[in-house]
């Protein structure tokens, strides 16, 4: 620590920091719009200058912009300097200058960083009356708007979106007063990660093109916390409400999980919550009036579960609660995953090595601050993006470190370090099937069969440990075995990373021995495996059999009732298996939220709640439990949380009635009797008649305007507030206008700070942890003195077949994922169909990019356009996985080729 003083008041702050970083984390009022806590300091925009003296006795001093300026013990400075002060004005009124008038008609009007500093510099009053220079503005895509007369050229945007994100198609144009933010031409931004231009930048610029499709002012929206639906990372987010449809999401800041930025398909991939998709009505088929309501409903299951045998299949898009309330209705033995055989043994497996302790789970942040990656077989681009960013980071940061040793450089110095790099990197080994855009900044390149990358993982764990038999392969694969093994034996802080996109258990044996064996020369080991779903770690820690075996239990009883919760089984299993169940099965009641092929077979249909009108706990890759809440009640009644529903029935089968209400801590404190793996969830966030001082936590800001107005056409006096007694929130402005736990922030906003900037008031230092984070339940624990077992099987040496293919799936971060399909926007740019080949393949059929060759998968033909990639292995094909009318579900199986044409 170091005492500085500002105006003369000793104050202790932490070395290594500049003062801008100083003053904020001491809550001091100080503008600035270049400088980010992701992106460190340039000294762009001149509008965070303070006074710096010599000592106590200089009264001159000389002005310094905070962000530039370094921590020194002894430091003497002043905020609140006349000439300190007058320059940050003059300075925001420049950069004023040729900014509009828009304020009331600006997407980011009330909470814009831009007006904040305004007003904070004391900026009220604009003098320059002359014509405003004005700009042309570009289409960017279907996710982002872009206004670039609104731009005082701080250039956060390219900073962030180049230098952070690694993208390529936005840039800096012209100079001086000239300056143009935006593509060569118009055209979609190319990078995922584009999205976090609207946080980013400090005005207008870039918005949301999406919320400005249902406007409405950001302070009018309701808002809770919540966490992404869309894969398996878990990233913390913020949804906001109004009208009773969900308008928009942004970034919930958590240090240990996606920080700052989410990727495009989390911040954009909502709309299925609006969808004229919905099921907003309980159906019971093959009755002259199918809808009915919950009564009629209720009496009719009645008999269902009581005089038929009940299995439940279970979701890994559904949360912990309605998981546990099907295995509770059904019975252990009862209870189904949702999911192939084939994936759910990987799965296993993944939980049975992770329960082991030998490894830690690598968080996001673990894996920014790790010094050497190896990903293993995984694609995280299109399956984890966030992820595939927190990698850049790692191998970026890596890069810096090593300049950095023994010089006087400080790290905040973005502009300087960058400059001192150059091209350097640190160490990413990135093996996967085919090319991926991390490719770039690796150090190491490998692109093999599933098997053929398992077996190099266990080459590079038989370097790591000479006492493991040796694995025999080609001269170029060794070469680049050793290389890998050498520099993962350097490292001080090495992360693995691995999953099940590519079918294969061995890869996850591989990943974990090599994790294991870097025990003995690393500092820290971290473990990351990458799973389907939002909750796929928290359904295969239940333990469940797979849906093969659900199959076999109807295919060899009668009389079996089935209730399916929020899963399309045609999305994870072949059409044919799918289509024996329904058909073995007596009645089968289907909980979802969007019609699909699984519900258009269910004699029973219930509409579900989605992630923003439910209460709920996802379990993500690392083990991490958090909690979701509900930003809204839906007006239809019919609409209800899906474990509600089961927990009715549950009394049902009781004889109970309805039953008495269930809070979600309570159905997670059952889920730790029944299941002492998930001990501690139960406490993943305070429970639901948690109050500071009495009061609860608002979900609508207190400058939100609309409680009477929205209503007016129906009724002029103020209607009753809606009730929820399953969370500590209200559905209104009134209540505790602090500071909640981490858990349940709702918004961030602090005085003078209306804007997601305001998140620094919420830190112990900017860029650093919540104050008081708790950053979710860490469900698997790190043992120290656990010893790896090292897997001693591996598979045999990848050959290829003639006119057969391994058929593998290939992700796409806009078009894969199930529920991010319903926005228009993500299924404008997700890809068409095709299937992609090797050179070496193609080359004996003859066949060019976009030639016609038909497949035959499951007994079902596929005739699909051909894409060829070099670096693709011979005897392997990829299919894009997802999209609508693909069902080749599950993957890492033959193809035979049926025919060609040119």
């Amino acid at each position: 620590m170091s005492t500085i003083y500002i105006d003369n008041k000793p104050f202790e702050v932490k070395a290594g920091k500049n003062l801008l970083e100083a003053c904020l984390s001491l809550g001091i009022d100080l503008p600035y719009f270049c400088w980010h806590p992701a992106l460190g300091s340039v000294g762009a925009c001149r509008q965070c200058a303070v006074k710096v003296f010599k000592d106590e006795n200089d009264t001159r001093g000389r002005l310094v912009m905070s962000c530039m300026e370094s921590i020194k013990d002894g430091l003497h400075l002043s905020v609140s300097d006349t000439t300190a002060k007058a320059f940050r004005s003059q300075v925001i009124e420049w950069l004023m200058t040729n900014h509009p008038h828009d304020c009331p008609v600006c997407d980011e009007g009330g909470s814009c960083h831009l007006q904040d500093m305004t007003v904070m510099t004391g900026h009220d009053y604009r003098r320059y009356h002359y014509k405003k220079r004005t700009y042309t503005n570009q289409y960017l895509g279907p996710f982002i708007h872009h206004e670039m007369n609104r731009c005082i050229q701080c250039y956060r945007c390219v900073r962030y979106y180049h230098d952070y994100a690694g993208g390529k198609d936005l840039n800096v144009f012209a100079a001086h007063n000239h300056v143009y933010f935006g593509r060569e031409q118009n055209g979609v931004l190319q990078s995922p990660f584009s999205g976090n231009l609207t946080e980013v930048c400090p005005t207008g610029v870039f918005t949301d093109k999406t919320l400005r499709e249902h406007y409405t002012r950001k302070w009018d929206l309701t808002t809770a916390p919540s966490v992404c639906h869309h894969c398996s990372l878990g990233c913390n987010t913020i949804a906001g409400e109004r009208y009773g449809a969900l308008r928009c999401i942004t970034n919930r800041f958590n240090s240990q999980v996606n920080g700052y930025f989410l990727c495009d398909r989390g911040r954009f991939g909502y709309e299925f919550v609006n969808s004229d998709n919905r099921i907003t009505q309980p159906l019971i088929r093959n009755r002259a009036v199918e809808a009915v309501d919950e009564t009629v409903l209720m009496d009719h299951l009645r008999t269902l579960i009581t005089n038929n045998t009940i299995i439940g299949i279970g979701s890994p898009r559904a949360s912990v609660e309605s998981n546990v309330a099907l295995m509770q209705l059904v019975g252990k033995e009862n209870f189904y995953q949702g999911i192939s055989d084939n994936l759910g043994f990987i799965e296993k497996r993944i939980v049975e090595v992770l329960q082991t302790g030998v490894v830690k789970t690598a968080s996001l942040n673990d894996i920014q601050q790790s010094d050497a990656i190896l990903v293993l077989g995984e694609d995280i681009w299109n399956t984890a993006p966030v992820m595939a960013l927190a990698v850049r980071q790692g191998v970026m940061h890596t890069a810096a470190e090593q300049a950095l040793q023994n010089r006087a450089l400080p790290a905040w110095h973005d502009a300087a370090v960058r400059e001192l790099v150059q091209e350097e990197k640190g160490f990413l080994a990135n093996c996967t099937i085919t090319t991926s855009p991390l490719d770039e900044i690796s150090t190491s390149v490998v692109h093999a069969a599933p098997d053929e990358l398992a077996r190099i993982g266990f080459a590079i764990t038989q370097h790591l440990n000479a006492s493991l038999s040796p694995v025999q392969l080609g001269n170029d694969a060794m070469t680049k075995v050793a290389a890998i093994a050498a520099a993962l034996q350097r490292a001080k802080r090495p992360v693995i990373i691995s999953g099940t996109s590519c079918y294969n258990e061995a890869l996850i044996r591989a990943a974990f021995d090599i994790a294991a064996a870097l025990k003995a020369t690393a500092d820290e080991v971290h473990i990351a495996y990458v799973l389907p779903e939002c909750n796929s770690m928290g359904l295969a820690m239940m333990g469940a059999s797979s849906f093969e075996n659900a199959v076999l239990r109807v295919s060899r009883n009668t009389n079996v009732t089935a209730i399916l919760l929020e899963n399309d089984i045609y999305r994870n299993m072949p059409a044919h298996i799918a289509d024996v169940f329904f058909d073995k099965c007596q009645q089968c009641i289907v909980l979802d939220s969007l019609n699909n092929p699984t519900t258009q077979k269910a004699d029973v249909l219930i509409p579900a709640a989605t992630f923003a009108e439910a209460d709920g706990t996802l379990v993500n890759n690392e083990g991490r439990a958090q909690r979701f809440y509900q930003v809204f009640i839906p007006a239809n009644k019919n609409i209800q949380e899906s474990w509600k529903w089961l927990l009715k029935l549950q009394a049902l089968k009781n004889g109970t009635g309805n039953g008495q209400a269930h809070h979600p801590e309570d159905v997670l404190t059952l889920c730790e009797q029944l299941m002492p793996q998930f001990t501690g969830i139960a406490s993943v966030a305070p429970p639901h008649d948690f109050r500071i001082h009495g009061q609860s936590l608002p979900r609508a800001p207190h400058r939100y305007s609309g409680r009477t107005a929205m209503l007016s056409n129906l009724a002029v006096s103020e209607p009753k507030p809606k009730q929820d007694g399953d969370s500590p929130f209200t559905f209104t402005m009134e209540g505790f206008s602090g500071m909640p736990p981490s858990p349940l922030i709702p918004f961030f906003w602090s005085p003078g700070w209306n804007s997601i900037q305001s998140v620094n008031k919420y830190q112990q230092e900017p860029g650093g942890a919540l104050r008081n984070e708790h950053a979710g339940q860490l469900l698997f624990q790190y043992k120290q003195e656990a010893a790896p077992v090292y897997f001693k099987d591996m598979p045999e040496a990848f050959v290829a077949r003639n006119e057969k293919w391994l058929l593998l799936p290939q992700y796409y971060i806009m078009g894969s994922e199930e529920l991010s399909f319903y926005t228009s926007g993500v299924a404008e740019l997700s890809p068409d169909v095709y299937i992609a080949i090797s050179e070496k393949d193609a080359e004996p059929l003859g066949v060019v990019n976009g030639s016609l060759i038909s497949i035959k998968v499951f007994e079902q033909t596929y005739e699909l356009p051909v894409k060829i990639e070099a670096a693709l292995q011979r005897g392997v094909a990829l299919m894009p996985a997802g999209l609508p009318g693909i069902q080749v579900m599950p993957w890492n199986g033959y193809v035979q080729l049926v025919s060609v044409k040119l």
